[in-house]
């Protein structure tokens, strides 16, 4: 085992500031830096360096400089090796994984997040000081902060598998109405675990034991009945409600080891996804508590039916519309995404561009699968941030725009959402692609969206269909325009 009291002179700067803290501190600073620079696709790649950075520093200097009763940090090669093992795998999927298969991802390691928070605090309750619990009992703060994690550490463990599997499709929605209900009754029930636990007069927490077992079984219960129900097109809600949960649940691990580092960076990721959340909340027109107990959004049959024919474009008639407008505006989803169609729908609006036409996306709060999901996508193909408009923004110009092209997205331009109270997605704001002068939609087929609905918009009259694989459509379509 390797021994570091060699450095124990090492460990402190005058005026009785160690080293640990220090460092603490530079790494608190690197990942508000970091969040900072995640606001704008420019600087974003820079902004996660410097997080991890800061995440690095934090952990050498734990491993070097952190000591518990006098005693530094032991079975330091299993540490060691934990972190390469982790390291590696992390570094494997983060390269192989495809941009479509991102939400998943960001699902599968906020429920690693979540997991590691719950473990620490079943690891940590039973070795909770008897001395303190002789001074305050069971209420105190190191309790509170080990239930607090262990609870929503769990919940955002399971919730997030379960969200992985529906974001992946091969776990479907769970439509019982009274199952709200039942969600409210549990979260209670966890509370009242809470409660419980706390108020015990034992003189060691190792004597309550089962029951964190017990709560964290219940908790897993509650993680995959509140996820259960929520249908595909509200997934973007939830992923950043997990993200919160995973947040606060690391936060409880800072206040549990007097971990500045581990404070600060459960503070901003909590903080950030719950105002994400209600961002994303206002966005699809939902209740946050109704995302809380998991009882919105859903699948199911609108109730009005598509009225009108399909009508297609062709090639060339698509290329002649959009090259002798003044104003295109390209909606991207899902679609896109899946067919890797970012850089050529890039080349579109520079030819387009070059030809005078004034060309911008209207970026949906929920397209795609994740919050941000085509922006991070756009930037990747290198489009400009100025042309990306929010749908909100947008809208207003919407009926003195030549053309909108819609590239693989479906729900978010559904006019179902204004018109159809009986829709799933009623009351959901959603681009306003009808108003424009002329609609062309990109699609596959006539396949329905994650909401599993029919679009309207398909049917209106000043809608032409363009079918075919986005890629090779676009590909067609910059030959034809650069043929004019």
């Amino acid at each position: 085992m390797l021994n570091f009291n060699g450095m124990d002179n090492m460990s402190q700067f005058p005026y009785g500031i160690s080293v640990m803290e220090i460092t603490y501190v530079v790494a608190s600073v690197l990942f508000i830096l970091g969040l900072k620079m995640l606001s704008h696709p420019l600087t974003a790649r820079r902004g996660n360096i410097l997080a991890a950075f800061g995440m690095g520093f934090a952990i050498i200097a734990t491993i070097l400089f952190h000591k518990k009763d006098g005693e530094p940090i032991g079975n330091i090669p299993w540490i060691l090796a934990a972190i390469i093992i982790g390291t590696v795998i992390g570094w494997i999927i983060a390269k192989k994984v495809k941009m479509t298969a991102m939400p998943q991802l960001v699902s599968f390691f906020n429920g690693m997040g979540g997991a590691a928070a719950a473990l620490i605090s079943m690891m940590e309750f039973p070795h909770v000081s008897s001395d303190l619990i002789a001074r305050q009992g069971m209420a105190n703060g190191q309790v509170l902060a080990i239930l607090l994690g262990l609870m929503i550490g769990t919940i955002s463990w399971a919730g997030s598998m379960i969200a992985f599997g529906k974001l992946d499709g091969w776990i479907g929605d769970l439509r019982i109405r009274s199952l709200k209900y039942v969600n409210i009754a549990i979260l209670i029930l966890l509370i009242g675990f809470i409660v419980f636990i706390m108020t015990r007069d034992v003189e060691a927490a190792s004597e309550l034991t089962h029951w964190i077992y017990i709560m964290f079984a219940v908790a897993v219960i509650y993680g995959v009945l509140f996820v259960m129900p929520i249908g595909g097109a509200d997934m973007p809600v939830v992923i950043s409600l997990l993200n919160s949960f995973t947040g606060v649940a690391a936060a409880m691990g800072g206040f549990l080891y007097n971990n500045q580092a581990m404070l600060t960076g459960g503070i901003l990721v909590g903080s950030a996804g719950s105002i994400l959340t209600v961002l994303m909340c206002k966005a699809m027109n939902r209740s946050l508590l109704n995302v809380i107990v998991g009882v919105f959004g859903g699948g199911g049959q609108s109730g009005l039916e598509a009225t009108g024919s399909i009508k297609e474009i062709t090639l060339s008639d698509a290329a002649v519309l959009l090259s002798y407008s003044k104003k295109v505006v390209i909606v991207p989803g899902y679609g896109l995404a899946v067919a890797q169609a970012q850089h050529i729908c890039h080349e579109l609006d520079k030819i387009l561009d070059e030809k005078g036409v004034e060309v911008r996306y209207a970026i949906h709060p929920v397209a795609g699968r994740m919050p941000g999901h085509m922006n991070v996508l756009l930037a990747e193909a290198d489009v400009p941030y100025e042309q990306l408009i929010e749908s909100d923004e947008i809208n207003p110009d919407l009926p003195n725009t030549d053309v909108v092209v819609v590239i693989g997205a479906n729900d978010v331009v559904n006019p179902a959402a204004e018109d159809d109270p009986s829709s799933p997605i009623y009351g959901m704001p959603i681009v306003k692609a009808r108003n424009a002068r002329n609609i062309i939609v990109m699609k596959r087929g006539m396949g329905k969206g994650y909401a599993a609905i029919e679009n309207l918009l398909f049917f209106d009259n000043k809608t032409r269909m363009l079918f075919g694989d986005a890629k090779s459509s676009l590909q067609n379509l910059v030959n034809e325009v650069k043929s004019l």
